[in-house]
């Protein structure tokens, strides 16, 4: 079936760099709005980063700056390049697409308005 897998996450050091790849299986999903979410125990899950199909980028406050969200249609890829991290960006990160919208994000990101999932990536940062 038709999946969403994510990659590149691990444990870093304070002020550390990763780079999350999303891998869609089909192309289908890059004509989506596509998003970064994540979720650490015990909160809810949190929308980082959109990209819609016609490249218009949203962030989530506190990672502005920091994260990049971009894709690669020809390799059928999402990616999520996050800079200076933090303690608090410790959390499952999870690749996301929706079909609503004609694939244009709007506003800030639900994860109700996202009907495919990736199994998620751990991102850990230490202090």
């Amino acid at each position: 079936q038709a999946s969403l897998v994510e990659s590149g996450g691990g444990s870093v050091q304070a002020g550390g760099s990763l780079r999350l790849s999303c891998a869609a299986s089909e192309n289908t999903y890059l004509s989506y709005c596509m998003g970064w979410f994540r979720q650490a125990p015990g909160k809810e899950r949190e929308g980082v980063a959109t990209i819609d199909r016609i490249g218009t980028t949203t962030y989530v406050d506190s990672v502005k700056g920091r994260f990049t969200i971009s894709k690669d249609n020809a390799k059928n890829t999402l990616y999520l390049q996050m800079n200076s991290l933090k303690p608090e960006d410790t959390a499952m990160y999870y690749c996301a697409a929706s079909a609503r919208s004609f694939g244009i994000c709007l506003g800030a990101p639900r994860a109700a308005d996202f009907g495919y999932w990736g199994q998620g990536t751990q991102v850990t940062v230490s202090s």
